[in-house]
């Protein structure tokens, strides 16, 4: 499985990474980006299996990222992981097309919970 990350947080990047491996989800390829302008091109050239994307960044943020794939016919499993969950977000997220929302802070269960399902 390819999967793209999606944040603005190298750090954050790099702790998703190692989630994913904590969650055994199977062999997977990672490459990272640092907000949704940068993620579009990849997904178009790269075309991953799955976007794991934050909410809030400069240039793009990951609403508008989604909104953009979607509105291309792009129906790539995109997932949210972020430190804003409301109910509001996980509706418009969900509405707009995302397979799911995990919140910060997370585990590997998590991770194979959500990304399980839409794998």
């Amino acid at each position: 499985m390819k999967i793209l990350i999606v944040d603005d947080s190298k750090a954050m990047r790099l702790i998703v990474k190692r989630t994913l491996r904590q969650a055994d989800i199977g062999d997977h390829e990672t490459m990272e980006v640092g907000d949704g302008s940068e993620a579009l091109p990849v997904v178009e050239s790269w075309c991953p299996d799955l976007v794991l994307s934050d909410w809030n960044m400069p240039q793009m943020n990951g609403i508008d990222l989604l909104r953009n794939l979607r509105s291309a016919g792009n129906s790539v499993r995109f997932g949210f992981v972020t430190s804003e969950s409301t109910e509001t977000m996980r509706n418009l997220a969900a509405d707009e097309g995302a397979d799911f929302l995990i919140a910060k802070p997370f585990d590997g269960d998590t991770f194979s919970q959500a990304i399980g399902g839409a794998a």
